[in-house]
């Protein structure tokens, strides 16, 4: 569930944790009971680490100034053509796609 933040006038913000689509413009401050304002805030993104963003940006770097020279095509391994099924004759008069 999305967690939706407030802003009390008399408090500091508080969060409450609600259907998504179903927050209100308002809801009571859990201190005084006053309505309280909903505010928009940062989303919360969940990333791998640090670690794995600066790899990422390091290769993105590299490849810009040092980029991998191929010297052959690569290989396609072996070509596999699909199996072709006579057609019965009760099957020929179907339509093939």
């Amino acid at each position: 569930m999305p967690i939706y933040e407030y802003q009390c006038h008399e408090h500091d913000r508080f969060e409450l944790r609600q259907p998504m689509g179903s927050a209100s413009e308002q809801a009571a401050c859990p201190h005084c009971g006053a309505p309280a304002r909903r505010v928009l805030s940062a989303p919360r993104i969940v990333t791998r680490g640090h670690g794995a963003w600066m790899a990422a940006i390091d290769r993105a770097d590299k490849s810009r100034y040092e980029p991998e020279v191929v010297s052959s095509l690569p290989t396609t391994g072996l070509r596999r053509s699909t199996p072709v099924i006579p057609l019965t004759p009760q099957l020929r008069g179907l339509p093939r796609p």
